[in-house]
């Protein structure tokens, strides 16, 4: 059997800072640190940062007063930060930098008279942080290309559209030339809201899909990036993509006739998971992996300073 493994897959430069964010803050607390949701989507990290000593919660009044806070990768709304200062929590921000970029662009627009337009999945704890940046009735959350064919200005505003930095690049264009199509004045991003991270994995899938009997992502369910790969990889020749959470949820009855299968990861799952995935065909199978690389990857973030290690 042929193991094409996409790249770049995995963890991406958010993801990477999130998590140390929550190891050093563990490191410099002697105290509990409570994490506010799960810190990426992903359960096998969120276990391992609890092994450490993370506390995850879903909301800061679970937390003790003058307890630690780190608020997840995906942002939070305002009224979140300000919680925490009235009742003097400690917090360290965590939200990606592409996520805060996002946020910035709604506040700019909105100060500019504007009524935004976001394109995202309702109840996605970024769309949640972002639609939370502004005063109700401020942003219109659009779903879909019939959302976008069917959305109305209020009272005739200028418009501005932002998105979800994990949105599917194909579906999202299509969206954003509907709204251009009726709305020609609209304003949109100086540089595209979608992360380097998911256009990168999701051009990955497409340049294997198309070869493989089979493709698997590991990623989590609720992990919106995730679930994007599995529909880029259907759309683009290979309709019997699936998404796992770790070797272990493969019904390998399914590759009894395959000769060639895709394997990519979404942007908050470990390469360990991938490595536990591989070996577990070769298990099973005799493998030859070959790795299809469309882009290098090496952006890093800065860490806030207050938990940098001191030199």
């Amino acid at each position: 059997m042929r193991l094409l493994l996409a790249a770049p897959r995995g963890f991406c430069a958010g993801v990477d800072r999130a998590i140390k964010i929550v190891e050093l803050a563990l490191q410099a607390k002697s105290e509990p640190v409570y994490v506010r949701h799960e810190i990426v989507h992903n359960r096998h990290v969120v276990r391992a940062l609890e092994q450490k000593g993370a506390v995850f919660i879903e909301e800061l009044d679970a937390m003790p007063d003058g307890a630690t806070a780190v608020f997840s990768a995906h942002g939070v709304p305002k009224t979140v930060p300000e919680e925490a200062s009235q009742r003097g929590l400690g917090y360290f921000d965590a939200t990606c930098p592409l996520v805060s970029k996002v946020h910035r662009e709604a506040e700019r627009h909105h100060a500019e008279g504007r009524h935004i337009v976001l394109l995202g999945h309702a109840g996605h704890p970024e769309v949640v942080g972002t639609m939370g940046q502004l005063p109700s009735g401020a942003i219109t959350l659009v779903e879909d290309l019939e959302a976008a064919r069917s959305f109305h200005s209020p009272s005739g505003q200028a418009l501005a559209f932002i998105t979800q930095t994990t949105l599917s690049v194909d579906d999202t264009a299509e969206m954003i030339a509907a709204l251009r199509e009726r709305f020609p004045d609209i304003v949109g991003p100086r540089k595209e809201d979608i992360c380097y991270a998911t256009s990168n994995r999701q051009a990955a899938v497409k340049a294997i899909a198309r070869n493989c009997d089979a493709l698997l992502v590991i990623g989590a369910p609720n992990s919106s990036n995730s679930q994007r790969l599995v529909e880029v990889a259907r759309r683009n020749g290979c309709e019997r993509a699936w998404l796992v959470q770790r070797a272990a949820d493969i019904d390998w009855s399914r590759f009894e006739q395959c000769r060639c299968v895709g394997l990519t990861a979404g942007a908050s799952a470990p390469e360990s998971l991938v490595q536990e995935v591989v070996d577990a065909f070769r298990q099973r199978f005799t493998v030859a992996i070959e790795e299809v690389r469309v882009a290098h990857e090496n952006i890093e973030f800065k860490l806030p300073r207050e938990v940098r290690p001191h030199s």
